[in-house]
């Protein structure tokens, strides 16, 4: 019978590696110093197995990776170091046997090999994620098989129960298993930082490590989601993930360092596992809380969110597309526009299709084709399925008649969205979408989707929505 030993919160910036970093990695030196204490720290468990969780693996939108070849390796050639590699033979046993528990629990995952790989287009090498931290293990102790897995943007609750799916797949396992998330924390804590400085970002930091330090798990769940996405959190999954394999015990935490010269925040944590406490069964818990959210979020749902739901919910099930109803608003009866329809799963888009003007006799009809379109027909997305129906959140914009602009000081990305035109070629931006901050930004995206290259002539026109969410 296998156990949990500990878990690990480590970054992965590759300056921190004296072959990269070159004499900088000294601007860090109290994170090296707290990553050589993990690492000394794994050299005392013997642990016969590591899982690493990654950002920076081959990251699918719906399935959580995990890699299947007999060996894996990586190195440092694409920061200059060429010379720094690792080689690990992997646990393919207990990565299938995680695999197939995950499965059964709902939670999709995908196994890379040679095979996948080329089907996707992907590399099978060890990602930084992984190799900074092992760099800081081997140097103490490499008497271990390796478990690679790369996260996917699932719901916080779906990522803590693949966490507790592995601690019961370790538990029937013959072997003793170390968990390191692998994580930095927020991009945007300067000006002069690699993506600049929000200052959500250094607000996200805090709470982060304030929650590691006092092992609150259920307070990472009533985290801002704003703050997570404009702060431009990297390891917040991996540590979800992380947490769930010690789901039902104790937390004895001791956070080691923090700091973000380089404007990117690294934090450095050892989660040591304490006794059983059925307090600490969180899984069922958390799952129960979701489903009343989502409740919640039916409940608010008006006339033109509800018509779109069940506009997919009913082509999903029967195959069938309903008619409108006459009890809708008379506005949605009477009137006509062009309408977009944006579906989110876990807070990721999950599909977004839409009219830049009237192609049907009514609003209502709009949204419901649209809808249909916006769940099984966007190319950037594999069909919605039967079973993702109750997790989806829907918006619907009714768009007011474009006008044209005559200078990008006229655009304002809270209020207008763009079309952009050249041609029979056209691209369209909704207004206040997250990411999106200025009107240059607004255009570019546009014309990517046009496929109007910036250099060509084309005209720019701006439009307010009515949105309904």
């Amino acid at each position: 019978m296998g156990e949990i030993l500990s878990a690990y919160l480590m970054p992965h910036p590759p300056i921190i590696i004296p072959e990269v970093g070159k004499g900088e990695e000294r601007r860090v030196q109290s994170t090296i110093e707290a990553m050589e204490a993990c690492a000394k720290h794994i050299k005392g468990e013997q642990p016969d197995t590591i899982i690493v969780i990654t950002p920076h693996g081959p990251m699918f939108s719906n399935a959580i990776a995990v890699m299947v070849m007999p060996r894996m390796a990586g190195d440092f050639a694409r920061f200059g170091a060429a010379s720094v590699r690792m080689t690990f033979e992997n646990d393919v046993e207990l990565a299938l046997a995680i695999m197939d528990s995950a499965e059964r629990s709902d939670i999709p995952c995908i196994g890379i090999d040679v095979n996948v790989a080329s089907e996707y287009g992907i590399s099978t090498a060890l990602d930084w994620g992984v190799l900074v931290p092992l760099y800081f293990v081997t140097k103490q102790y490499s008497d271990f098989r390796l478990v690679h897995i790369t996260y996917a943007p699932l719901s916080y609750e779906a990522l803590y129960a693949f966490g507790k799916v592995i601690q019961e797949v370790v538990h029937a396992y013959r072997g003793n298993v170390c968990v390191i998330a692998s994580g930095d924390l927020s991009h945007r804590l300067s000006h002069d930082g690699p993506y600049g400085f929000h200052p959500m970002g250094p607000k996200l930091d805090k709470q982060i490590m304030a929650l590691v330090e006092s092992g609150h798990v259920e307070g990472f769940f009533n985290m801002d989601p704003v703050m997570v996405e404009e702060g431009g959190e990297c390891g917040l999954r991996s540590i979800i993930i992380a947490m769930g394999t010690l789901d039902g015990y104790e937390l004895h935490p001791r956070v080691l360092s923090y700091e973000g010269p380089f404007g990117v925040g690294y934090g450095v944590a050892i989660l040591e596992k304490g006794e059983p406490n059925s307090a600490r069964l969180l899984v069922d818990r958390l799952l129960k809380r979701k489903h009343q959210r989502m409740q919640k979020v039916r409940q608010s749902e008006d006339p033109y969110v509800r018509l779109a739901r069940r506009s997919l919910e009913s082509y999903i099930r029967t195959g069938r597309i309903i008619k409108p109803n006459d009890d809708l608003p008379k506005e949605m009866l009477d009137n006509k526009a062009g309408v977009f329809v944006s579906i989110k799963k876990d807070g990721q888009l999950r599909g977004c299709i839409g009219t830049i003007a009237a192609t049907r006799k009514n609003i209502a009809e709009e949204i419901i084709y649209n809808a249909i379109s916006a769940g099984v027909k966007d190319p950037r997305f594999i069909p919605v399925d039967e079973s993702e129906l109750e997790d989806l959140v829907y918006s619907v914009d009714v768009l007011k008649e474009p006008e044209p602009v005559r200078s990008i000081d006229e655009l304002d990305t809270r209020r207008y969205g763009v079309i952009v035109r050249s041609g029979r070629r056209s691209g369209l931006l909704l207004p206040d979408l997250e990411g999106v901050d200025t009107p240059q930004q607004q255009i570019e995206i546009a014309l990517r989707k046009a496929g109007i290259r910036s250099d060509e002539s084309y005209i720019i026109e701006r439009f307010e929505v009515e949105r309904h969410k």
